[in-house]
């Protein structure tokens, strides 16, 4: 199941038993103090024996699923709709004794919606606000008179003031259970969203782990090889020389001692440290970023243009004509990662061509990804980057196949503003069509691995 179809599943709940008995022991508790303030406090002529019975049920009710059922239990979906149900059925038998409509604690028939919107998927909270709705509505004409004290007649309180008080549940109830839901939906999809961030973050540190084991077997490996070239060499020094047996061995072992040492320096390879790796791979020109992170993406249906296309035209000039040389900076994975997942997102969306340039000056550097398929969407163009938010929503993927969680976004966004670069998200002015995405960064953030690089190797 995918991480989206996982947070809207219609099969389990986010609410666990514990949590719907202790909210309803705190409803015991108010119902039962408001029921005995009102009717002993303020001398109001309630159906005591009544409301106190729908009480007991909810305590009884609670007492039975604690004894029967583990409070960690997470319920599934119909159980928790059941139980919500319940409360708003108890609710409204109190509220119908007391009032109906015009007793101001109906607006407590809000709160089961409420807990459903957090927890349930729309379906079930839908049906319980349904049903919480049509209770208040029933309740304009049909319920039991207000309660009132002395032995004046109870107020008689006109139609329109009972359709406005349903009017504000309502709008209550509507508003309540869209804003919870949405702040719900965003914290389960941030939350999914940095899962998967740790995941690749985890990977990371599992190839750095394998670092340390390549280090380690080099270590250990180190001495027998240097024993078996040792032991190559005093064979072929005692052998005779005279026989031509004696000299095809003595080329064997030649061969075996030069195959070793051979070994052994390729085991001292894996134990250099980060800051000792060959420069011609640790240190990489914009241009030579960009070529390796479309290098995956060159033998599709889709051209992937890049400029600058070779050294040659890898300049820049200043306002005062000076060359401005091609910023480089040292290898860095997230760099790498961030620009492939925007590249791959632009080709799968254009519709014939991607074009990936560069652009620096003495002072900044970005990189930018233009395709020319439909575009961003302009609902979402503002929300690009969050977690859960699809980049382009208005054509579907080559093959048919709607695909990009938003995830993607994220974790480019996120890996790449960790070197420092800044982006920007923009569609192509018509009549032409298509999405731009540009990254930039300072010059000073981008070469910054290089002089750290440098200055080290000049202090050594």
């Amino acid at each position: 199941m995918r991480p989206h179809e996982a947070l809207e599943s219609h099969n389990d709940s986010r609410l666990r038993l514990q949590t719907i008995v202790r909210l309803r022991w705190f409803a015991v508790a108010g119902q039962t103090l408001a029921v005995l303030i009102c009717h002993f406090g303020l001398g109001f002529k309630l159906q005591l024996g009544y409301c106190l019975l729908l009480i007991a049920l909810s305590a009884w009710l609670n007492v039975y699923l604690r004894l029967r059922i583990s409070g960690r239990h997470r319920l599934g979906e119909t159980n928790a709709m059941m139980l919500l149900g319940y409360d708003i059925v108890q609710l409204a038998g109190l509220l119908f004794l007391t009032g109906g409509i015009s007793n101001p604690f109906v607006v407590l028939l809000v709160a089961p919606v409420t807990v459903s919107a957090a927890t349930l998927p729309v379906r079930s909270t839908f049906i319980l606000g349904a049903s919480a709705l049509s209770f208040a509505a029933l309740f304009i004409f049909y319920h039991q008179p207000l309660p009132w004290a002395g032995s004046t007649p109870p107020p008689v309180l006109p139609d329109l003031y009972k359709v406005g008080q349903f009017a504000a549940v309502v709008a209550t109830t509507v508003f309540l259970a869209l804003y919870v839901r949405r702040l719900a939906s965003e914290a389960r999809q941030m939350s999914a969203a940095l899962s998967a961030t740790e995941l690749v973050l985890a990977r990371e540190q599992r190839l750095h782990a394998l670092d340390g084991l390549a280090a380690a077997a080099a270590h250990e490996l180190g001495t027998p090889l240097a024993t078996i070239a040792l032991v190559a060499k005093e064979l072929s020094r005692d052998l005779p020389a005279d026989q031509i047996d004696n000299k095809l061995l003595t080329e064997d072992l030649e061969l075996l001692h030069t195959q070793a040492k051979r070994c052994r320096d390729i085991l001292q390879k894996l134990t250099r440290a980060p800051q000792e790796r060959d420069p011609m791979h640790a240190h990489m020109t914009i241009r030579q970023v960009i070529d390796e992170a479309c290098e995956p993406h060159r033998q599709g249906p889709v051209i992937v243009d890049i400029w600058p296309h070779d050294k040659s035209n890898a300049v820049a000039l200043s306002t005062d004509g000076q060359v401005i040389s091609e910023p480089e900076g040292e290898r860095q994975p997230g760099i790498m990662y961030g620009l492939g997942n925007l590249i791959e997102n632009a080709v799968d969306y254009a519709s014939s061509r991607v074009s990936v340039t560069a652009a620096w000056n003495e002072q900044s550097v970005s990189v930018s990804i233009v395709d020319d398929g439909p575009g961003f969407a302009p609902t979402v163009i503002d929300q690009l980057g969050e977690p859960y938010v699809r980049a382009q929503s208005t054509k579907k993927l080559r093959g048919g196949e709607r695909s990009g969680l938003g995830l993607g976004f994220f974790i480019a966004k996120t890996l790449l503003e960790r070197s420092g670069a800044t982006l920007e998200f923009d569609n192509r002015e018509l009549p032409e069509s298509g999405a731009i995405v540009r990254v930039n960064w300072s010059r000073e953030n981008f070469e910054r691995g290089l002089a750290i690089a440098t200055n080290r190797a000049d202090g050594e």
